[in-house]
């Protein structure tokens, strides 16, 4: 598990490999992870997008942004947080992802960013 703490807000992230099959006649990766995000501050927030960097072991990037997470924009109290779990496809069996939430303050309507921090995608017999 890789966890950061940006403005009070803490991001937690693991991951497990979820098995390999072919699309279009080449392997896939699968990988699913869960998020936690946490409020460690005093204010409400709410997340309300999200960027991606997904990276393989063959230098293929890809990135993804968009409204909220998993079809939600969570409004997180202080002391609460939110979990959900997602995944990704890659074209090796070693990845890393990062990116960040695009959050607000609700109780001073500012904008911030919630670093991600990068996290190792890799299937287990391919470790040493």
């Amino acid at each position: 598990m890789v966890q950061q703490v940006t403005q009070g807000i803490k991001i937690s992230a693991e991951t497990n490999f979820e098995g390999t099959f072919y699309k279009n006649y080449k392997i896939q990766f699968a990988f699913g992870y869960k998020i936690t995000i946490e409020n460690q501050s005093k204010d409400s927030v709410q997340l309300y997008a999200r960027h991606w960097t997904i990276l393989d072991a063959l230098n293929n990037l890809e990135t993804v942004s968009g409204e909220g997470v998993i079809g939600k924009k969570p409004v997180i109290k202080p002391g609460e947080s939110h979990t959900y779990t997602s995944g990704c496809l890659l074209s090796s069996p070693f990845g890393a992802m990062y990116g960040f939430y695009s959050m607000i303050n609700l109780n001073t309507s500012k904008k911030f960013e919630v670093t991600i921090p990068r996290f190792k995608l890799s299937t287990p017999y391919a470790l040493n």
